[in-house]
C-alpha cells in the first residue's frame, strides 16, 4: 500500500462524512447523527442548536481538507464528539438494556471521535498519544459491535442482503471478524494488519450493505447516516494501516 495516497484517501473518507453529518443537521434542523447525541430538552434556545452545531461540522469538516487548519479542526472535532459521547451517548445507553441499541449509538460515538483525534495525529505534530486513544475507541466499539453480533443474531440477519446467502454464517463471521479486528489494532504487531482487514471489511460493507440500504429508504436519515458513519471509519482505519513508521534512534545520538 502506499502510505501517502491512502492517508489521503482515509482523511478524504472522515473529512466527507462529518461534512454529511454537519448537512444532516442543517437540513433535518435535528440532532440526527452519533457525532454529536441530541441535547436534553432543559437545553435554552434548543430549537437553534442542532444548525449551529450543522453549519461547525461543516466547516470542521472542510478544514480536515486544508494541511494548515486540518490538525486543530480534528483535535476540535475529537474533544466535542468525545465529550458528547460520555456526557450524553453513555448515560443514555445505561438506562436502556444490556447490550442494547443505546450501546451501539454510544460506541459510535466514541469511534468516531477516534477517527478524529486519529486524523489529528496524522496530520502533523507530535502528539502521538493521539494514535493510542483512537485506536482504543475504534477497537472498542469493533468489539462492542462483534459481541452484539452473537446477542442480537436475528436482528443483525435481517440486514445481510436478500441476494447473499447464508445470513447468519454471515453475522457470525462479521462478528468474529469485528472482536478479532477490534483486539487485532490495541496489539502493536498486528496494528497494521488489523487495520488494513478492517478497512477493506468496513468498505465492503459500504458498497453491499449501506449504499443499498440508504437508496431504498430515502425517507430514513439513519439509514444515510450509516453510510457516511462506516465511511469515517474505514477512513480511520486505513490511516492506522499507514501510519508513518517511526524511525529508530541512531546509534550515535544514544547516551553513552
Amino acid at each position: 500500500m502506499n502510505s501517502p495516497r491512502f492517508q489521503t484517501i482515509g482523511r478524504a473518507f472522515y473529512a466527507a462524512a462529518v461534512i454529511f453529518f454537519g448537512a444532516q443537521h442543517l437540513f433535518y434542523g435535528k440532532f440526527v447523527t452519533r457525532i454529536m447525541p441530541a441535547w436534553p430538552a432543559w437545553i435554552p434556545a434548543g430549537p437553534i442548536w442542532p444548525y449551529v452545531i450543522g453549519l461547525v461540522l461543516v466547516i470542521a469538516g472542510a478544514a480536515l481538507c486544508f494541511e494548515q487548519m486540518a490538525r486543530r479542526a480534528a483535535l476540535f472535532l475529537g474533544a466535542q464528539t468525545l465529550l458528547g459521547a460520555v456526557l450524553l451517548a453513555l448515560p443514555a445507553a445505561a438506562a436502556g438494556p444490556a447490550w442494547g441499541g443505546g450501546w451501539t449509538l454510544a460506541g459510535k460515538a466514541f469511534a468516531l471521535g477516534g477517527g478524529a483525534l486519529v486524523v489529528a495525529a496524522t496530520a502533523g505534530g507530535r502528539a502521538r498519544w493521539l494514535v493510542p486513544a483512537g485506536r482504543a475507541c475504534l477497537g472498542g466499539f469493533f468489539i462492542l459491535g462483534g459481541i452484539q453480533h452473537f446477542i442480537w443474531t436475528r436482528f443483525v440477519m435481517t440486514l445481510v442482503p436478500a441476494w447473499i446467502p447464508g445470513a447468519q454464517f454471515w453475522t457470525y463471521f462479521a462478528g468474529a471478524a469485528l472482536i478479532v479486528g477490534g483486539v487485532g489494532l490495541q496489539l502493536r504487531p498486528t496494528t497494521r494488519l488489523a487495520a488494513k482487514l478492517s478497512a477493506v471489511m468496513i468498505f465492503s460493507w459500504v458498497i453491499l450493505l449501506h449504499i443499498p440500504r440508504a437508496l431504498a429508504n430515502l425517507n430514513n436519515a439513519n439509514e444515510a447516516t450509516a453510510v457516511f458513519e462506516a465511511l469515517a471509519m474505514c477512513g480511520t482505519a486505513l490511516l492506522l494501516a499507514n501510519l508513518p513508521r517511526e524511525k529508530p534512534q541512531s546509534d550515535s545520538v544514544r547516551p553513552t
